[in-house]
């Protein structure tokens, strides 16, 4: 299990920032590879994996799998492979980055792998940050058992949005969705099956501009793009799905971002500092999905352990002299 509080002595090969599927990828490698390999995670196992209800395009799963479980398996395989998993958030505080030990959250380490990952986007609209937990969620398979017979509405086009809206359409006894766009973004297999059920309901080419309730949500305002008369909705809980923003905000002026904040990395995840690698969503790249995170995973962690290989031998060849 997860232990809490830092090792001052200690000096791990690797040590990773985060436990979705990037983090634990490049923990089962490392550790593998016979590095002494730690994970840090200030949550759940898993990210935004474990948070999924079903993950259908992971391959060797060819009925699919419950994020959850996806997760356990994943933080299952490196623990028996010898990774240890750290409580702790990181954090400007006891950051040092630059040196040739790095220190993260006061646990010291040779190289370091940032798989912070990313953390839902928010609307930004009237009533969403005062009735979270009240019928606000970002999570269908934390909080949708909770609307079992009841309305709701999810907010998104991708394959995050549909996927769990699908998942909702066997709890609520409405679900309706609604996209800024005319079309959906998520892959065309989810929209069939999501079309296909017979409890949901669509808006398309509609923007939320506010959610209402006092206590609990109440409706959702919304307003067709072109400035149209809004509309109000009656649901009692609002699902939102519109995208990521990356978990980089005490990494500012550490190692180098985007212009949307996510981590530069050449291929072999190397950032600009020497044994700091960047792996999974919070990564600049085209694709987001939990095979291209594990992906990214291995390598930051097959990488570090080139890295650290080469930094012993010009060690020894050093000593010899």
């Amino acid at each position: 299990m997860p232990r809490n509080g830092a090792s001052e002595e200690r000096v791990w090969d690797l040590l990773v920032v985060g436990g979705g599927p990037a983090g634990l990828t490049a923990a089962i490698y490392g550790a593998r590879a016979g590095l002494d390999t730690a994970v840090i995670e200030r949550g759940q196992m898993g990210g935004q994996m474990a948070t999924a209800h079903r993950v259908e395009n992971y391959p060797g799963f060819p009925d699919g799998i419950e994020g959850a479980e996806l997760a356990a398996r994943m933080y299952e395989q490196a623990r028996r492979l010898g990774a240890e998993f750290l409580v702790g958030e990181a954090g400007r505080k006891d950051l040092d980055l630059g040196s040739p030990v790095k220190t993260v959250a006061g646990h010291r380490a040779r190289r370091v792998v940032l798989a912070t990952g990313a953390r839902p986007r928010r609307l930004g609209i009237p009533g969403e940050e005062r009735l979270l937990g009240r019928g606000v969620s970002y999570c269908a398979t934390c909080d949708g058992p909770f609307f079992r017979g009841r309305r709701v509405m999810v907010i998104g086009g991708g394959d995050s949005a549909v996927s769990e809206a699908a998942f909702l359409a066997k709890l609520a006894s409405k679900v309706i969705v609604v996209h800024r766009r005319d079309r959906f973004r998520a892959a065309p297999a989810l929209v069939r099956g999501l079309l296909a059920l017979g409890n949901v309901e669509t808006m398309m080419g509609r923007i939320p501009v506010e959610i209402e309730g006092d206590d609990a949500v109440r409706a959702v305002t919304v307003r067709g793009p072109a400035g149209g008369p809004p509309e109000k909705v009656e649901v009692d809980g609002v699902f939102i799905y519109i995208g990521l923003d990356p978990e980089t905000g005490f990494l500012e002026g550490e190692v180098d971002l985007d212009r949307n904040g996510y981590i530069i990395t050449d291929r072999a995840m190397r950032t600009r500092l020497p044994g700091v690698y960047a792996a999974g969503d919070v990564r600049a790249k085209e694709l987001r999905q939990v095979v291209t995170a594990t992906a990214d995973g291995a390598l930051a962690a097959m990488t570090a352990e080139r890295d650290l290989a080469e930094e012993e031998h010009q060690r020894r060849r050093t000593n010899g002299r």
